[in-house]
């Protein structure tokens, strides 16, 4: 059984690998990447998030690519599925749908477009809570979203929600992870959701790091957790340190296009993304080559 004790280290967001013109899962790179995650030593599995453009899979593909990571994985690891929208209803459909689908918990981005207050916020996680009998982490990403779930109605769901047991913090800000566990100490895990932010918010109490960059390169992005965790803060900081300049490229374009990029030059998943994304353009393709080999030659 899933709890909050095995939310800490790396949790890899999964990219959803498609087939070279993007018409399909290809689930045997995605076999491939479940493997290469667990090989590179990550807590868990993040299939379905944002980063594996869950916008544009239908629901039988997103059942799918649950199934499938949940099947390879054979409880080596948690897996823990995205399964927000901006609607209520779709949402508690689709995390039901996930832990049908052998998901340990879900993963709920908070709604986006609507920008509904802080009370409707509650509302929809409360919502989700009572209805999804499985462990929620909560996702706050206000660049994203146009939203953000303040520290306030954080606490108010923690109150009447024992089920959520994590959040994402992707808002930025170090400042507001700081003042989650000054309030909430263990209620909460906070994971940062920002990879070049994980020491600055480990150094504050959080837990770990939902993270891109791990698709990519998942032992040495572990290894900054677990050196944080067993308190060796200077090497981890040397290997964070290693790590930003590619952490950088990945984000040089819309995620996940540039991580796609990245693995398809070393391994068989193919750089195809989904409209409205688009593969990043020729010159952000050769920076972020560079950026790889640079990374390599430091190493």
């Amino acid at each position: 059984m899933f709890s909050e004790a095995r939310l800490s280290g790396v949790y890899t967001a999964l990219i959803t690998p498609f087939s070279p013109d993007g018409s399909a899962v290809d689930t045997g790179a995605l076999d491939a990447l479940v493997e290469a995650q667990i090989a590179g030593g990550v807590s868990g599995l993040i299939p379905c998030g944002t980063t594996g453009e869950s916008p544009t899979l239908s629901e039988a593909e997103q059942r799918l690519v649950i199934q499938r990571t949940v099947q390879i994985t054979r409880g080596r690891v948690p897996v823990i599925a995205g399964a927000g929208s901006f609607s209520t209803h779709k949402t508690i459909h689709a995390c039901q749908a996930a832990l049908e689908a052998g998901a340990d918990g879900v993963m709920i981005v908070m709604p986006y477009y609507s920008r509904p207050t802080q009370t409707g916020l509650i509302e929809h996680v409360l919502a989700v809570a009572t209805a999804v009998k499985g462990p929620i982490v909560l996702y706050n990403i206000p660049a994203r979203t146009g939203v953000d779930l303040g520290v306030a109605a954080t606490e108010t769901i923690c109150a009447r929600a024992p089920n959520v047991v994590g959040i994402k913090d992707a808002t930025g800000n170090v400042l507001r992870c700081q003042e989650l566990v000054h309030r909430l100490g263990d209620r909460l895990v906070i994971m940062s959701g920002d990879d070049a932010l994980t020491l600055g918010m480990m150094a504050c109490g959080a837990r770990g790091l939902i993270s891109t960059t791990s698709n990519l390169l998942p032992r040495p992005v572990s290894e900054v957790c677990r050196l944080a965790l067993a308190g060796e803060w200077r090497e981890a900081r040397r290997t964070h340190f290693a790590l930003l300049p590619v952490y950088e490229a990945m984000f040089i374009e819309a995620n996940p296009g540039p991580l796609k990029f990245a693995l398809s030059l070393s391994s068989a998943v193919s750089a195809a993304v989904r409209l409205p994304l688009v593969t990043p353009s020729d010159e952000s393709r050769g920076k972020i080559a560079e950026a790889m080999r640079r990374y390599r030659e430091a190493t």
